[in-house]
């Protein structure tokens, strides 16, 4: 069932003259399961992984994010974000391997060591699975959305006008089918795709406003009546922001592709790829959420290319790029809860690993995330309430609360100060998004029909 190569990997592991106490079951599995079955990935893996967990939908989100928190909070949050993040980005790329001769594959891994083996496993888990399942249904709309938009925008009404849940259907069987690749490294395929897609559509986006010029009867203020109105908005804004930087749910499970000895610990092709990564980034977000905010003004739709509808040729083909980049960014998310509900199955209730276990399991789950999509596909709303409540721990604050419990930093030191920054900005995020994403599922959910 499995190579003798997958096992030989994994033992590259415990190179630091450490004894590998594991017996040949357990190599086995681990040599099947999708995060520790292949480490042979290069540095260019993980940047393209990266960009493809990262640069994803939200991207398109921000000018929309932009006019509900104004010119001054909006640019100091954009900025804030990517420099927290990227902090916190390096701590995990740190603490993988902090323990010699042994590697934190996965995030709750991490988690169990900080805060101790069933302590780490609640305060992570549910919120790594909130993340990732929160990702794949809100991607299943977006693929689904970016589909008929393609389909309306080729076709400028001389067809028959299709149901968006037939769309979201058809973005779901690109999944049935790619669900059934093995680990991260086997999909790196699609990731280059998907990460070179988002670089595309992201420079359409804004070359198309610039393009477009300032709207003649363009505002700058809020769009809310009322003060609550605005508040809430700018809570769920926070949200937005925090969703469109929430590409550390899968870091570690990337970081454990790569191969590693003592000699050339994996961190530092990790954390080369990571630089790449985030300077795409900011080429992609940066521009986008400026130019788009500052051509529409408040009257930007929640998905730029929404606002956008000239050139036909361009936007048609942006919102197909953004179909790719999805296909790829669902995988990036999926393979950890593929490794979770597998390692379940296999280790806690024994079950054989085998093709028709992955298959049945993985089918489910697609078909899981694609019913969810059907039934609420509320964009905007969906991205302020999970960015805030499961995407701000993640990314912002849960590594340095790690990094403070395990490194210990001496009080009031340059780290100690940075982390606990961090810790509080993150907090907030967490406290305030979710309130505002709520009241705008709320506010939406009025006039909503289900499966429209």
């Amino acid at each position: 069932m499995v190579s003798d190569n997958a096992i030989a990997t994994q033992d590259q592991q415990y190179g630091d003259n450490k004894v590998d106490n594991r017996t040949e079951k357990e190599k086995a599995i681990d040599a099947w399961l999708p995060i520790t079955s292949s480490r042979n990935a290069k540095w260019w893996y993980s940047a393209f992984h990266n960009v493809t967990a990262m640069v994803g939908a939200g991207v398109l989100s921000l000018p929309y994010a932009m006019s509900e928190l104004g010119w001054g909070p909006g640019v100091a949050v954009l900025i804030i974000s990517w420099v927290v993040t990227l902090y916190t980005l390096w701590q995990m790329v740190e603490m993988h391997e902090m323990v010699p001769g042994k590697r934190f594959d996965r995030y709750h891994e991490l988690g169990q060591h900080a805060f101790g083996e069933k302590l780490g496993l609640y305060i992570v888990v549910p919120q790594q699975l909130i993340v990732e399942v929160g990702v794949n249904i809100v991607y299943m709309v977006t693929g689904g959305k970016s589909l008929k938009k393609f389909h309306d925008v080729v076709c400028d009404k001389n067809c028959k006008d299709i149901k968006l849940t037939y769309f979201i259907m058809i973005f779901a069987s690109v999944h049935f089918v790619l669900s059934h690749l093995p680990n991260l490294n086997s999909i790196s395929g699609v990731s280059l795709a998907a990460a070179v897609m988002s670089l595309s559509y992201s420079t359409i986006a804004w070359s198309a406003s610039l393009n477009k010029g300032v709207q003649p009867d363009v505002q700058y203020g809020y769009k809310a009546k009322s003060t609550i109105g605005t508040v809430f908005n700018f809570f769920s804004a926070l949200g937005d922001v925090a969703f469109a930087y929430a590409g550390h749910n899968v870091v570690l499970e990337i970081q454990a592709t790569i191969p590693s000895t003592p000699e050339k610990p994996s961190k530092g092709p990790m954390w080369k790829g990571v630089v790449v990564a985030y300077i795409v980034v900011a080429i992609c977000y940066f521009p986008v959420a400026l130019i788009g905010y500052y051509i529409f003004g408040n009257g930007v739709s929640d998905n730029i290319l929404i606002s956008l509808n000239k050139p036909t040729w361009l936007i048609a083909m942006a919102n197909l790029f953004v179909v790719v980049h999805v296909i790829g960014s669902y995988q990036i998310y999926a393979m950890p809860v593929f490794d979770m509900i597998e390692t379940v199955l296999v280790k806690k209730l024994n079950f054989a690993p085998s093709f028709t276990l992955r298959f049945i399991t993985r089918n489910i789950y697609v078909a899981f995330t694609m019913f969810i999509g059907i039934c609420f596909p509320f964009f905007g709303g969906l991205l302020g309430f999970f960015g805030g409540f499961a995407f701000a721990p993640t990314t912002y604050f849960l590594p340095c609360i790690m990094w403070l419990s395990i490194y210990k930093p001496k009080k009031w030191s340059l780290s100690w100060i940075t982390n606990w920054i961090c810790i509080a900005f993150g907090v907030s995020l967490m406290v305030l998004s979710p309130i505002g994403g709520l009241r705008s599922i709320i506010v939406q959910a009025k006039t909503y029909k289900f499966f429209s």
